[in-house]
This record gives C-alpha cells, structure tokens and sequence, in this order.
C-alpha cells in the first residue's frame, strides 16, 4: 500500500491548480475548489521525503465533520465531501492572515516565553508560567500568510494600522475565532480532550467572510489528554500530545528546525508508522468514531471518478 504523495488530474472546467505543502488544489471554472489532502506532511516550511498513510483520509474527514458541525457559527466554503481525501466547495479569496488561537503556553508561544519574550503578537503574557500551563483566557496570536518562507508574528492592531485588513474584518474574525475555539474545546471536553492551540483562515466570498481551508485537526490544532494533563503538569513533564508537534519535536531532537544548511533526519519506517497510528488515533478521540481505513487500490482513479461525477452534475447549479 504507497501512501498518496501527490495528484496531477485535468477535471472538466479546470482553470488552473496549485500545490500545497499537504494538499493539491484545482481551480473548477472559477466557481469552485477540489482540495485533495495528498498525505504529504510537513514541519518547518519543508515538506517531509515520506508520506504518512491515512494522514490525508484523517485531517480531510476530521475538517470536513467540524466544517458541518461550526456552520452556525460561521458560514465556510465547503459544498461537498466526494471522496475520503476530497473536499469540494466555493472559490474564496483567501485573506493574508491566519487567525491562531491559544488557550495554553505551548508549542511556538512556550519558545517565545522560555526566551524571555512576556509579549506575543501584541498580548501580555504573565510571569511565573511554565510549559503547557493554561492560559488566563484564550489569545489571538495572528500571523501573516507567507507564500514562501516563514509566516511571521503581527498582532491585531499592526493589522489595522498596516491596514492588511478594514477594521470591521478585524473585529469580526477575531470574534469568529474565539467563538470556533470556544466550540472546539467543547467538542474535546467531551472527548476527554483538551484544545490548547488551533489556526482558522478566512476568505472572501462575494464580499462575505467565510471559514475556508480545514479546522481542529491535527496539522492546525493541538491537544493534550484531559484525564491526565493535572498530573502530568504537577510533575513538570511532557504532555502527550494528539498533534503534528510530537514530529517537529522529533526533528528538533535529530538537528532539524528548517534553518539552512540542515538536513532533514531519516524517518523510518517504523516511525512513519507511529505517525500515521498517532493521526487515526486523533480521529477516533476527537470526532469518537472509529476510523474506517479506505482502500488505496487505484486510489487515483478513485478520486479522479468521484470528482469527475460531482463536477458533471453540479457545475451548472453552481
């Protein structure tokens, strides 16, 4: 079974295609997207030379339930849901920010704070935290959308003042992004989890902001276990977490943070196996259904013909 590393499809009506870090994107007559989560996996701006298997079947299923279940407290871009790998829906304008929200000191706000920083992205962070510590209230911690290279720290009024964004978008995501969090923190309190730290990015859709990309999974999100995070805390240890952070820990560990001249570390196949394991865990914890495992037999003829079927009869209704 090979993982699926990358597409390369030409879909009726396809006006152009992009490819991501993790997801190959078609452009369907300007009306809408075919975003396909290859199970590429990146860390560090650099894509990864192994593939994870049942990585893009995860992070596309657990978007595409949370993308349902947030509707109704922000309006998003998906229409359909053709294949495991597959989400279909509107062609927005990306906006240049990723909205990123931290209920706890972890992962970039903890390096940030264990080097002296007490201000991140324009908010003060009190004395006296330690690692994973939770937060006095969730944050917002914008970054810019870099292209190429690092996204980098802004805070929300550098956004008003640089004017990357009108005022009133300013207000109303950062209230979408409290109100997702807030959502997505309940949904893992129910799961005996803990949300510590997600990103949402927004679009324009005829002058609409709407959610766009996925949402609480594990490449945007982070989470710890509920039932043992006061323990694991009072002793000063490592959380264990249901996130993409354990693999740039890892790459840290083997000399690699994406700077130059580095190189990226072996990943062998038992740890590709770990990561794969360690994703489908994080579906069946977060969403509470098992993870049924697609067939990777003819997988790319598989997802050309579900697309090709959802645009035959839908391009003229869109």
């Amino acid at each position: 079974m090979e993982p699926l590393v990358s597409t390369n499809y030409f879909f009726k009506g396809q006006k152009d295609f992009y490819r991501g870090k993790v997801r190959d994107v078609y452009n369907i007559n300007d009306q809408f997207l075919v975003m396909i989560a290859t199970d590429r996996i990146s860390a560090f701006d650099h894509v990864l030379p192994e593939s994870i298997p049942y990585k893009g079947q995860v992070l596309n299923q657990i978007a595409s339930t949370f993308l349902d279940e947030t509707r109704e407290i922000v309006p998003n871009w998906k229409i359909a849901e053709p294949d495991p790998h597959v989400t279909v829906g509107l062609k927005c304008d990306p906006l240049p920010v990723e909205i990123v929200v931290r209920g706890y000191l972890a992962g970039h706000a903890w390096r940030v704070y264990r080097d002296g920083g007490r201000e991140l992205c324009g908010v003060k962070l009190p004395d006296g935290l330690k690692e994973n510590d939770k937060l006095p209230h969730p944050i917002i911690t914008p970054t810019t959308k870099e292209r190429d290279g690092h996204d980098q720290d802004i805070s929300m009024k550098e956004l008003n003042e640089r004017r990357v964004l009108k005022k009133r978008q300013i207000e109303k995501l950062e209230h979408y992004g409290l109100a997702l969090f807030d959502a997505g923190t309940k949904k893992a309190d129910s799961q005996d989890l803990i949300l510590v730290d997600t990103k949402y990015e927004f679009g324009l859709y005829n002058d609409k902001i709407v959610l766009i990309d996925e949402i609480h999974t594990p490449d945007s999100s982070r989470y710890f276990y509920k039932d043992s995070y006061e323990a694991i805390q009072s002793k000063d240890q490592k959380q264990r977490q249901l996130s993409k952070e354990f693999v740039r820990q890892w790459l840290i560990e083997n000399g690699f943070q994406g700077l130059e001249g580095q190189d990226i570390p072996e990943m062998t196949a038992e740890f590709v196996e770990n990561v794969s394991n360690r994703y489908i865990e994080l579906f069946e914890h977060i969403t509470g259904n098992a993870f049924v495992k697609r067939d990777y037999s003819d997988i790319s003829e598989t997802i050309s013909s579900a697309v090709d079927s959802f645009i035959t009869n839908n391009m003229q209704v869109l």
